[in-house]
């Protein structure tokens, strides 16, 4: 028998070439783990002070976490923020991504463009730009000026889910129903909204964690009783250094888990959905 030599074309890999691609991605993913790896041992320290690995185990600084009202006030905060920025940034971010599906043409290009800045301009910049604004408006250290801001940031995710939900939807059912009597708006909620639920939710929880671990605008515009819980551990690190902020960054490192694993289930299930 003869053994045909098979030749590799540019657009394929060899196997030695994905070896070498694998162990970059280990390597890479190694550098991204080792931080979790190491805080997650330091929250469950007896010491009083950050020590890597714990000489002794103990459960006091997840105690001190859930017994502190600072901590408590600052982890409701940031739930109740994320919620609101959540829904808003859902909303919009959806009509938005609907509509954009509209048009064609440079304007829809342009504007699409613009919703995506958040996302694209360096984080510091947005913050200056949103304390200044909010200098002028009476919005700095409340609330609703938090939830404004990180609904901004938070409406570019949902953009993006929503419109590759889009991209897999066939308008002509849309357009059946609207032919059958139904108005534009009726049929978007009826036809269209039930069938990009999943593309929604995806995005509204990529929203959820966007708001959740946002840090600099909220050191910019926010204090006091309405820090976040990013906020809160980054001024803990400044002033005081115990434990309590590995606790608090190992409950957050699992909740991320939580939500990753959410989405990658929401994900499957979109693809099913599309087959």
């Amino acid at each position: 028998m003869f053994k045909l030599n098979q030749t590799v074309t540019p657009t394929q890999i060899t196997h030695a070439h994905r070896l070498w691609l694998y162990a970059l991605v280990g390597l890479i993913l190694l550098f991204l783990i080792i931080p979790c790896l190491i805080v997650i041992p330091m929250s469950f320290s007896a010491s009083q002070y950050l020590e890597f690995p714990p000489r002794e185990w103990s459960l006091r600084w997840y105690q001190a976490y859930l017994g502190s009202p600072e901590w408590m006030m600052a982890t409701w905060v940031t739930v109740k923020v994320a919620i609101m920025a959540t829904c808003i940034a859902t909303v919009l971010g959806t009509l938005a991504a609907y509509g954009l599906s509209q048009v064609r043409g440079g304007m829809a290009k342009l504007v699409n463009s613009l919703m995506m800045l958040p996302m694209l301009v360096p984080i510091i910049l947005v913050a200056i730009g949103v304390f200044f604004v909010y200098s002028r408006t009476g919005l700095n250290n409340s609330i609703m000026g938090l939830v404004l801001a990180h609904s901004v940031l938070a409406i570019p995710f949902v953009l993006i889910a929503v419109g590759n939900g889009l991209q897999g939807f066939d308008m002509n059912q849309e357009m059946a129903a609207r032919s059958l009597g139904a108005s534009r708006p009726w049929a978007f909620l009826t036809v269209t909204l039930p069938q990009l639920r999943l593309s929604i939710c995806s995005g509204a929880l990529f929203a959820f964690i966007a708001s959740f671990d946002e840090v600099v605008i909220a050191l910019f515009i926010v204090g006091g009783e309405s820090s976040t819980l990013p906020r809160r551990m980054f001024a803990n690190i400044r002033d005081q250094i115990d434990p309590t902020v590995a606790a608090v960054s190992t409950l957050m490192i699992v909740l991320s888990i939580l939500l990753l694993v959410a989405m990658q289930y929401i994900k499957s299930l979109e693809r099913r959905q599309q087959h």
